[in-house]
């Protein structure tokens, strides 16, 4: 999930990636909207070794590189049940969380906000998320933890689970609207520009 459109942010939130990133991270290219892995269900994380903490960190390097505050593995072309979120943009290492095998445990409210998505770069829509959620999911280490997020978090949570799920934030648009964003997107792969 990209970053909220800069209309909407101050500032101080455009910075590039944190300098926590070592040079060692990997950046993996984003998926664009036509691979069919991002339109499957994801497999459970079994193994929780060293690879697993290393992919969870190159994957918040590759979001940070793409100025996301979300990334889901079918993105980067794994079919793994494990996501990132980071709504702070790396600005505070608190904010970083990893999801391993999330769920949605309770939903509340009703929020409409626009949403955008790194494998649909250029287009945005609005969809109809809860205000509030809870999730249950392992951290990178395997441990089980539960968590609420209000708002952007909320909404950045439920976004990666549809991906790890197979469903894009296209799916949730108005048949019109996600019509015209497939036609689009077919005349730039055309033209070579997806």
């Amino acid at each position: 999930m990209p970053m909220p459109d800069k209309s909407t942010r101050s500032e101080g939130t455009q910075a590039a990636a944190p300098e926590t990133v070592s040079a060692a991270r990997k950046i993996y290219p984003i998926v664009k909207y036509g691979d069919p892995i991002l339109e499957k269900p994801t497999t459970p994380i079994r193994n929780f070794d060293a690879d697993l903490e290393q992919l969870a960190e190159d994957m918040f390097a590759s979001m940070y590189a793409a100025q996301g505050v979300g990334l889901a593995a079918p993105q980067i072309g794994l079919n793994l049940r494990i996501a990132v979120v980071d709504v702070a943009a790396g600005k505070n290492p608190e904010a970083k969380i990893v999801l391993a095998n999330p769920e949605i445990i309770h939903a509340e409210g009703e929020k409409r906000e626009e949403e955008g998505c790194l494998s649909i770069p250029g287009f945005r829509g609005y969809v109809l998320r809860p205000q509030f959620v809870t999730i249950k999911a392992q951290n990178a280490k395997g441990e089980s933890f539960e968590i609420r997020g209000e708002d952007l978090l909320a909404r950045a949570f439920c976004h990666e689970i549809d991906h790890l799920n197979g469903i894009l934030f296209i799916q949730h648009l108005s048949m019109l609207k996600r019509d015209l964003i497939k036609r689009k997107i077919k005349k730039l792969r055309k033209q070579g520009e997806w």
